[in-house]
């Protein structure tokens, strides 16, 4: 019997790959959402958690941006 499972395919370079696993690994068991890791850089993950990993990463790139003295 086939068993199906309804996810999100995610493609990017290994450090947000790498990103998105620690994001996942901080959370608790009950939150986890990485379905499977393929490979180095993809990923399927529960589909109702696309705006949390979109919200992390935009907070990220925020604390990571360099702004120019005035």
């Amino acid at each position: 019997m086939v068993n199906a499972t309804k996810g999100l395919f995610i493609s990017c370079d290994i450090p947000m790959a790498q990103f998105i696993i620690n994001l996942n690994a901080s959370l608790p068991a009950s939150q986890k959402f990485i379905i499977h890791v393929i490979d180095s850089t993809h990923l399927f993950v529960q589909p109702h958690v696309s705006e949390m990993i979109r919200s992390a990463i935009a907070d990220f790139r925020d604390q990571n941006s360099y702004e120019k003295p005035n």
